[in-house]
């Protein structure tokens, strides 16, 4: 989710003006001082609106001074569940301010009542550790979130992920358990169930590939859920392997919260188009759509199956340039009436001069008729023709045979996380590196390792790895974009 290191400078006015858009990393705390370091004390002032107190827009923080953190987690704690443990006062008053009523059931919980036993995850915005209550002597999930409590939009940013998750309940939905803070910092931890496995971590165990049955019990949980984070008024956002957590009993829960929303869909809102891993990133949004709904979703759901089907990443684009040409080759190229309906800012940068031709059931011609239709309608390049999440738990993939098998009946294996994946891959990438040195292989084949496993899963980059500016500075690519009728070259960055 280590705890947080506030920012030692005041002078810093930069200023992150989209409430809908992640702050920017130099924002967000870094990483945990050792127990050596010096801790000072830290005072906030929250004022709130009036008018609108429940309003996260309302909220206004100025900081008096900044705060060192020592460390709120001791390895190898000597508590024992059943200690008599200080209880704190109440929630931070910046907390407070952000969450109000939503987090009132909760009770605070002190970082020293639980041990943390190792790291099981690592995102854009968060950390995640396996972690030991005193207390009880459960083991759960602590997720640090990173966020500045003396930055008004950070403190937001943060606040969403918490509103978000207290609005949602469902077997398919992770549930915020609690939340932890520090007397002397800025640190915040949620607290969740312990979940032995991710997809992504699953999917890339050696030897192992999901059958028709398997894949649709996956398939009709991860919809389950979008079905009812849709119905509360919730666009996740970030729908991917590494997010879709699984335990022993063989269920998945949506996770990771953190790029969610809300939205009305009665009503138009602007958002930003940053969100969701490029893998799993829908047409639109690489197109720089700022009004959307639940199709991004339903998209990446669509982008879940496929590789389950496939058994690896269908669309692993490198760049935004490259994820939409892998998009138009499977899906085929947007219609003109497409470009005139959504009018997108980024078309004429992207609008290819030869149309490509949909080839979506002649990839996943060797799977039953059922499983291509609900591929071929979830990857619809337009998200009004994707339907919704009931729409397809409704489809015929679900009720002809083979059926969803239980839960209960999937394989089980040791705790397998993306992470897991990660590390081992780092190093195998290191041994060949050194097996290259003593044969006299060039480093130039060496990095080319990782793109040489083709055949299996591998875990997808992080969300919003490439920034928009990115898209006015490429120069040269192996295929052409097209704008205002003339051809410019890309560079694919690697």
């Amino acid at each position: 989710m280590g705890c947080v290191l506030c920012k030692e400078s005041t002078g810093d006015k930069r200023k992150h003006n989209n409430p809908d858009e992640p702050p920017p990393a130099d924002l967000r705390n870094t990483e945990d001082l050792p127990s050596s370091s010096s801790t000072t004390t830290a005072a906030i002032s929250v004022e709130i609106g009036e008018k609108k107190k429940k309003d996260l827009d309302s909220i206004q923080i100025q900081p008096e001074r900044r705060t060192w953190h020592t460390g709120d987690f001791s390895a190898g704690s000597s508590r024992r569940p059943g200690m008599s443990l200080r209880t704190p006062e109440g929630w931070p008053p910046w907390l407070i301010a952000a969450c109000g009523d939503s987090i009132k059931d909760l009770t605070p919980r002190r970082a020293t009542t639980y041990e943390k036993l190792e790291k099981i995850g690592q995102g854009t915005y968060s950390n995640v550790y396996k972690a030991k209550d005193l207390l009880s002597g459960k083991i759960v999930a602590l997720k640090k979130v990173r966020f500045d409590n003396l930055e008004a939009e950070s403190v937001k940013f943060m606040a969403r992920e918490i509103l978000v998750l207290r609005r949602l309940n469902h077997p398919n939905v992770i549930k915020l358990q609690g939340l932890v803070t520090s007397r002397v910092s800025c640190s915040l931890y949620l607290v969740f169930e312990y979940m032995e496995h991710d997809l992504s971590g699953l999917a890339a165990t050696q030897g192992l590939k999901f059958d028709l049955p398997q894949v649709k019990c996956f398939m009709k949980q991860l919809l389950s859920g979008l079905e009812h984070c849709h119905s509360r008024g919730v666009l996740h956002r970030d729908i991917k392997g590494s997010n879709l957590l699984i335990d022993n009993d063989g269920i998945l829960k949506i996770a990771d919260f953190g790029l969610a929303t809300f939205y009305d869909p009665k009503q138009k809102q602007t958002m930003t188009s940053r969100v969701v891993t490029l893998w799993y990133r829908p047409p639109e949004l690489l197109l720089g759509a700022t009004s959307y709904g639940t199709g991004v979703d339903l998209w990446s759901a669509g982008c879940i199956m496929a590789e389950l089907l496939a058994g690896k990443p269908v669309m692993p684009g490198r760049t935004e340039v490259e994820q939409l040409h892998k998009i138009f080759k499977l899906c085929g190229s947007p219609s003109d009436s497409y470009w005139k309906k959504y009018r997108l800012p980024n078309a004429t940068l992207f609008k290819p001069q030869h149309p490509y031709k949909r080839c979506v059931a002649e990839a996943f011609n060797g799977f039953t008729p059922s499983s291509v239709h609900l591929v071929e309608t979830l990857l619809t390049i337009d998200p009004a023709d994707r339907g919704t999440s009931t729409s397809a738990l409704n489809s015929e993939f679900f009720t002809t045979e083979p059926l969803p098998c239980d839960p209960s009946s999937l394989p089980k294996y040791p705790p397998s996380k993306e992470l897991n994946v990660k590390l081992r891959d780092e190093e195998l990438r290191r041994q060949k590196g050194l097996a290259g040195k003593g044969s006299g292989i060039d480093g130039a084949r060496r990095i080319r390792y990782r793109g040489d496993r083709t055949g299996r899963a591998i875990p997808a980059p992080e969300a919003n790895a490439e920034s928009q500016a990115n898209l006015d500075v490429r120069k040269s690519s192996s295929y052409p974009i097209y704008t205002h009728g003339h051809a410019h070259k890309h560079t694919i960055f690697i």
